[in-house]
């Protein structure tokens, strides 16, 4: 009999959503928009579209390794060294390399319960201990995570802006964090949302930084639209580098992802559009979702995490705005069990979502107070 790991039986498949287009027919719906998982509502790149197709004759070759012109595009404009930064296929393959280069089986990984799924899902899979604190205000808390510091600690993974809460912690806090951490444990920090923070706002930009035990994370899915193509990238001291070159999948990212990321990076005009987009569509939520007095937490990323009064609340209300063609995502997994999450979306996609969850949300609170009503008369 095969001997299978128990962190391995214990794993629960991931679930995708259905596809767009088997939702239409299955419920019988015109239209279906999706804010759900933080994508770009403008699409990919224009300059990254033109360099797959340029490129897309060169299909038939194996792709580079060290993805040689997109961590030199990387270098010159984070002012690095090549052998500081690894590429891979997204932030979510990073930290599977992270954990298989600088952990062992029985060794802990210590995080915020409320942070990015990944990290669980991830830590979990090669069977590593991992330890969660709580959020504060649904906030990182990094005085909290220094004293549950243990000796089996490794690696700390901190998101900066938080997926899903949005939150985020200032620069003189995250500044006092590292010089009292350990030299010998790494601290992850993901900063996949960092293009939406708003400019003047007190966050630390970890590409300033170089302490020995450091290593950012940076991903092309989010503001720069390229989600589809799994490309992200990583800055840290060039001898830790060199060790995450040594477990990283061969031939990673594609071809077509390391010439479009390599574009991307230099749309400057397509980035100022995004984030005037998101801007703009944060705002038209925002101002809705006070005046229906939905709780919600303020964000400095490219979606808004709604809290409903319960985790029943949050499920059945994703569930009736998807009757309704509105997807959207119950961030239970996350350890947020009564957060709703939507990202930014096109003013169209925007006004679209702003009507049926004030549909939904009305329905929901005539339900509560029509149940509330009876439990009264029966009392």
């Amino acid at each position: 009999m095969i001997n299978i790991p128990k962190w391995v039986k214990d794993l629960q498949p991931y679930k995708p959503g259905k596809p767009i287009s088997e939702l239409v027919d299955a419920k019988n719906l015109k239209r279906i928009v999706k804010l759900a998982s933080n994508e770009n509502p403008l699409g990919p790149s224009p300059k990254a579209i033109e360099a797959i197709k340029k490129f897309a004759s060169e299909s038939h070759r194996y792709v580079d390794p060290a993805s040689t012109e997109l961590v030199k595009a990387i270098a010159r404009k984070y002012d690095k060294k090549s052998g500081q930064i690894i590429c891979g296929h997204g932030v979510d393959n990073l930290l599977t390399y992270y954990l298989m280069a600088f952990t062992r089986e029985h060794d802990e990984v210590l995080t915020s319960g409320g942070t990015f799924i990944g990290l669980y899902v991830n830590t979990n899979k090669i069977g590593r201990q991992l330890t969660t604190v709580p959020l504060r205000d649904y906030s990182i808390d990094l005085n909290a995570i220094y004293s549950n510091i243990s000796p089996r600690t490794k690696i700390i993974y901190l998101a900066n802006p938080n997926n899903p809460t949005g939150t985020i912690f200032s620069r003189g806090q995250f500044e006092e964090f590292m010089i009292k951490v350990p030299k010998d444990i790494i601290v992850l920090l993901d900063e996949a949302y960092s293009e939406y923070v708003p400019p003047g706002t007190d966050l630390p930009n970890g590409t300033d930084y170089d302490y020995e035990n450091l290593i950012v994370s940076r991903s092309f899915s989010k503001c720069h639209g390229l989600a589809g193509l799994r490309v992200g990238f990583a800055i840290g001291p060039e001898n830790l580098i060199k060790e995450l070159y040594k477990v990283k999948l061969t031939f990673e990212p594609n071809h077509c992802a390391q010439v479009a990321a390599a574009a991307a990076l230099e749309d400057n005009e397509f980035i100022a559009r995004t984030i005037e987009l998101n801007k703009k569509s944060l705002a038209l939520m925002i101002a809705k979702f006070d005046q229906l007095g939905i709780d919600r937490i303020e964000s400095y990323a490219n979606f808004i995490l709604m809290l409903m009064p319960s985790e029943e609340i949050a499920a059945d209300f994703c569930d009736q705005c998807l009757k309704r063609g509105l997807i959207l995502r119950h961030v239970r997994p996350f350890g947020i069990a009564n957060g709703v999450r939507i990202n930014s979306g096109t003013e169209d996609e925007t006004i679209f979502a702003i009507d049926v969850i004030t549909e939904v949300y009305r329905k929901l609170l005539d339900s509560q107070t029509a149940h509330a009503g009876n439990f009264e008369d029966n009392g």
